[in-house]
């Protein structure tokens, strides 16, 4: 079966789009490739796929899945190209709310900039070690898991073996946990670098991660305001703005890459 979608990317991290709301893919089953159709030079290639659907509790529902077909509860980069999405192809208004694992979600589209309110952290631990790889680090979820791990030196650290190690970690199992290395490089700026979860690798951007490596710096009081800009890998910042009462926001660009139809070789 040909499949119609779009492909966006938001600060580096690029998305598979397919609107799924007359039902026509079987979900279930089309999880299976996603592992094929996510693979870069072989098929399409993406860090993930986002499926859209109908849902009475919001303007749409979404469906996340990583690179290697897991189901992930939220992305905030990708929760940013899903807004836009929706928006462009009149599924949502411009303030929108879309359903996801991780709870409602809201979004605003501003032209290509997409604002979105992801749902109130949780499970914050600070200043934890893990003595196996001495390693000191914090935890907080922001919709899924990450661990923040600030280093003066984050361009020589072995993201993908230290990563690696730290995401597969006994005391993140079973789900795992998602890990960022974070250096202070300005007044209210920060530089990140991201192993991600599903992907299984470092990634230019991680929206969630971005979020959570701000509310930790600024809950330790690295950080002394409430809205802290991001250098992603892929040189784009990403804004967080944190109230202070629970609400949290993730700001930044969007770039609708193109429009295709995936042929059943994309996944074979």
């Amino acid at each position: 079966m040909n499949i119609s979608f779009s492909k966006l990317q938001g600060s580096g991290n690029d998305f598979i789009i397919i609107d799924n709301r007359e039902g026509k893919i079987e979900v279930e089953e089309f999880k299976k490739v996603i592992p094929k159709i996510t693979r870069r030079a072989l098929s399409i290639g993406a860090d993930g796929v986002i499926i859209i659907e109908n849902c009475d509790e919001a303007d749409f529902k979404w469906r996340f899945f990583n690179s290697d077909g897991s189901e992930a509860e939220m992305c905030g980069n990708g929760g940013r190209c899903a807004a836009r999405f929706a928006y462009e192809r009149n599924i949502a208004p411009r303030k929108m709310k879309f359903l996801t694992l991780a709870g409602i979600i809201e979004a605003e589209v501003i032209d290509r900039r997409v604002k979105i309110q992801l749902t109130e952290p949780k499970d914050l631990t600070l200043n934890d070690y893990l003595e196996d790889l001495k390693i000191e680090y914090s935890y907080i979820n922001t919709g899924v898991p990450h661990v923040v791990i600030f280093s003066e030196d984050i361009e020589n650290v072995p993201v993908e073996e230290l990563g690696r190690k730290i995401r597969f970690h006994k005391r993140f199992s079973p789900k795992g946990t998602n890990v960022n290395f974070v250096k202070k490089i300005g007044d209210k700026r920060l530089a990140i670098r991201t192993y991600e979860r599903g992907v299984e690798g470092e990634t230019f951007a991680c929206g969630t991660g971005a979020t959570a490596s701000a509310l930790i710096a600024i809950i330790k009081g690295i950080i002394k305001h409430n809205e802290v800009e991001v250098l992603t890998r892929s040189g784009e910042i990403l804004k967080i703005y944190y109230t202070g009462n629970g609400k949290v926001f993730l700001e930044g660009e969007t770039r609708w890459v193109y429009d295709g139809i995936m042929r059943e070789e994309a996944y074979l």
